[in-house]
């Protein structure tokens, strides 16, 4: 399919680099895609980024079928454009369709749509430390009609943000509260898929957190309140006595491309990794034994985000003495360096164009 292209005759000012924040600047032009069951995905085209013209009865709005992923484009010193990994969420975008009942894309023509979209729209991509031009690939119901069952029509989008920190906090730690009550996810739901509607459910937890004084919550699997899974909407590893431990994957647990890169490079440095359930209890049993080392969660719009400190019904406890941990500024740095370009990517993480 030739994609089509519409320039935009009212370009937008940049914002200061130094003031982004997330999600709050938006480029120039968006991609879209259409599906219908006769024609399948059909007309691809970058037009101006604009609002959307949605009948009231838009099936997304009603039945939550929508999907979505996160990524991030970089400029190294040479001018090359890079991204981390792309292939891997174009992958999963498509797992997230199977579970949502949606169809699935080309994930080589979607990269190729999202390179081309970045090319046009390279001068928002900004340079200074800490800031990424932020991609968000997206996939929606639009039929015009109600009824539960899977839609018959489509649109995949791709929006671009310029963005610094993810958490106002940065790379310093940050405080999290042990959620007892709410769930993000159960065994046989959507929590392997990044669908809009596990993040619309997270939300009264979060504002629970926030009310109490923390900047995120950690998640307790569905069943037994018992076991770690995420910490907002990242995965979460914890240092104890040297060994990394991770909670193992389930289809209550998200796949994150970063948790898998830090697998990767803990592994690459002979550094013991685990992945298992582990409960909050023994997270805080190892904490009084003086064996928690360092906690951090991961994800790609943070990267990597330290945990100084962590609360369970009524006992607070502070994690590496509410420090950034030595093992965890090497992965951050690691990441973003490759990221960047200013580390040497041997894994051959990065695609350049």
């Amino acid at each position: 399919m030739k994609i089509s292209l519409v320039k935009t005759t009212d370009a937008k000012p940049k914002p200061d680099e130094n003031n982004l924040g997330f999600g709050r600047f938006f480029t120039d032009h968006m991609f879209i895609m259409d599906y219908e069951v006769e024609k399948g995905w059909h007309d691809p085209r970058i037009v101006q980024y604009a609002p959307l013209k949605m009948d009231p009865s838009t099936a997304v709005f009603h039945y939550g079928q929508a999907v979505f992923e996160g990524m991030k484009a970089f400029k190294d010193k040479e001018g090359k454009i890079r991204l981390f990994r792309p292939e891997q969420n174009m992958a999963r975008l498509n797992r997230s369709n199977e579970r949502m009942c949606i169809p699935k894309i080309d994930e080589n023509f979607a990269l190729k749509a999202i390179k081309k979209l970045i090319e046009i729209e390279s001068d928002w991509i900004p340079t200074a430390p800490g800031t990424s031009l932020y991609v968000r690939p997206f996939i929606i119901a639009t039929d015009i009609t109600l009824g539960v069952h899977p839609a018959h029509n489509y649109y995949f989008m791709v929006i671009l943000s310029p963005v610094g920190a993810y958490y106002a906090e940065g790379i310093n730690p940050v405080s999290i509260y042990v959620e007892p009550h709410y769930v993000r996810a159960v065994r046989g739901g959507t929590g392997h898929a990044k669908a809009a509607g596990n993040y619309a459910g997270s939300l009264i937890a979060q504002q629970k957190a926030a009310q109490k004084g923390y900047s995120q919550v950690l998640w307790l699997d569905g069943l037994e309140r018992k076991y770690i899974e995420e910490v907002g909407a990242m995965n979460v590893f914890f240092n104890i006595s040297g060994e990394l431990i991770t909670p193992d994957l389930g289809d209550s647990v998200l796949p994150g491309i970063t948790r898998d890169s830090v697998i990767t490079l803990l592994k690459s440095w002979g550094i013991p990794v685990v992945e298992r359930r582990l409960s909050v209890e023994e997270l805080f049993k190892a904490h009084a034994e003086g064996k928690l080392i360092e906690a951090f969660g991961c994800g790609t719009a943070a990267v990597i985000s330290p945990i100084g400190k962590l609360e369970w019904q009524g006992q607070e406890i502070e994690v590496t003495g509410g420090k950034i941990g030595e093992l965890t500024q090497r992965i951050y740095d690691t990441i973003t360096g490759i990221q960047s370009g200013k580390i040497e990517d041997e894994f051959g993480w990065v695609q350049k164009f």
